[in-house]
């Protein structure tokens, strides 16, 4: 599959979320809610769902394969403790499925087997979101698994050049996204960073 550039993950609230989706700079949106019940999150990943279908950006629902399949997301990402990858190839066929690696290659190229279509390193930073996160070395990006490779953990404009010169194919962001004052500019300063590399 083809993953490059800004990867938006939402925050708890996803009212500034529609700016991201419509600036035309994702290449997907993870919607991750972990607070809400599980009415308010259908009701949340459909509206999310209509969106991104409206502008062309994937949907990947976190750690949810039922709520992914009930609202037709692209796909799902799923951790350590979700369900078994495998399983979910199985129920997720023509739809993407990408899994957390945290800092450990040998879980990459065990999701690469299991049927993942991209695999994400983090934090590869300090992150106000999990700070206790282990902390993944950026040669980790270099590589070739074959799919593309997803940083996440603390990432910022000003570290994300060394990510994607690292090897990293797409960067994930939260923080330093939605906590813009602009969020669609933010978002186009991220695709920039892609569309200044030249490496790839």
């Amino acid at each position: 599959m083809k993953l490059r550039g800004l990867y938006a993950i939402t925050p708890e609230s996803t009212e500034r979320v529609a700016a991201a989706v419509a600036s035309g700079a994702l290449c997907a949106l993870q919607y991750r809610c972990k607070s809400a019940s599980a009415a308010q999150r259908l009701q949340e990943a459909n509206a999310l769902a209509l969106l991104c279908h409206r502008h062309g950006v994937p949907l990947i629902v976190n750690d949810d394969v039922e709520l992914a399949l009930a609202v037709d997301a692209a796909g799902v990402h799923l951790g350590r403790d979700d369900e078994d990858l495998v399983a979910a190839r199985a129920r997720l066929p023509g739809r993407i499925l990408g899994a957390s690696c945290y800092d450990r290659l040998e879980l990459a190229e065990r999701a690469v087997a299991a049927g993942a279509d991209y695999v994400a390193f983090g934090s590869v930073f300090a992150s106000p979101t999990k700070p206790g996160a282990a902390r993944a070395p950026l040669d980790l990006f270099r590589h070739d698994l074959g799919v593309p490779k997803v940083a996440i953990g603390g990432i910022t404009l000003i570290n994300a050049a060394q990510l994607v010169q690292a090897g990293a194919d797409a960067v994930a962001v939260i923080t330093d996204l939605f906590d813009a004052p602009d969020v669609a500019a933010r978002a186009r300063e991220y695709a920039k960073v892609f569309a200044h590399d030249i490496t790839k």
